[in-house]
């Protein structure tokens, strides 16, 4: 692997509390940045944008976006004052062939990006760019977008994708074990990424009860797949935060490269 070509992560990044709480994901959400080079950039595609085309947010100094609800007033009060970037989205509208690219003036970071930056590079003096999920399109089409923005890992930009291989918010259960089809359906995904079989991830409406439990509403999901297709062949993958919490939330991340 290149000396200069970043990483690509994904994030199981679960309670917007994550962002304000000292806890086992978080902390390793900081080891994660640590052990890696600083970017020049970092392009997110983050659960909680979703759109009908493609957006990517090009303004200089993007909104900290609080898109939740009934949260502590310490959480509202979080502020992620990184600069955008209008240069690195403009090149992402370069490198995607597949489909035109329209750049936002309104979006700027949800807590899909920032409840997890703002752990990983707490200074905010990172540039930002946000990528929506163009949710017209089926799984396939987010796993190519993946590939064609791979080459921006050789221009020192970190791509992360922030979201949850397993999130089912209508069975979250606080108390008592990780319901078994959770566990399996996120061992399952382990192994396959593990193979390099991105079939069956990307055709998960193929793969039984386990995924219609597990994937649910997908926009959770879809992030994955960018990860998955800005990965070279045979490049390692590690894994960490390998763990189902609530029940239903998986917060496994992983590393490629």
């Amino acid at each position: 692997m290149p000396t200069n070509r970043m990483p690509v992560l994904f994030i199981g990044h679960g309670s917007p509390m994550n962002a304000i709480e000292d806890n086992e994901f978080s902390r390793r959400w900081v080891e994660a940045a640590q052990s890696i080079p600083r970017p020049k950039a970092i392009l997110c595609i983050s659960a909680h944008w979703e759109t009908r085309g493609l957006g990517v947010t090009a303004m200089e100094k993007p909104k900290t976006i609080h898109d939740f609800g009934g949260f502590p007033a310490e959480l509202f009060a979080m502020q992620y004052p990184a600069p955008g970037s209008p240069e690195l989205a403009q090149r992402v509208g370069e490198v995607v062939k597949s489909a035109a690219v329209m750049p936002d003036q309104r979006w700027g970071l949800d807590h899909g990006a920032w409840s997890v930056l703002c752990r990983m590079y707490p200074d905010a003096d990172i540039p930002v760019v946000q990528l929506s999920l163009d949710r017209n399109r089926q799984p396939a089409f987010h796993y190519g977008l993946g590939s064609e923005l791979k080459t921006l890992r050789d221009e020192g930009v970190l791509i992360v994708g922030s979201g949850n291989i397993v999130h089912n918010l209508r069975l979250v259960a606080w108390e008592g074990e990780p319901f078994d089809w959770a566990v399996e359906f996120d061992a399952r995904v382990k192994q396959w990424i593990l193979d390099e079989d991105n079939d069956p991830i990307i055709h998960y409406e193929a793969q039984g009860s386990q995924a219609a439990l597990a994937v649910n509403s997908g926009e959770h999901y879809l992030p994955l797949l960018y990860v998955l297709g800005a990965r070279k062949k045979g490049e390692p993958v590690s894994f960490f935060n390998e763990k189902i919490y609530a029940g239903s939330l998986s917060m496994r991340c992983l590393q490629v490269g």
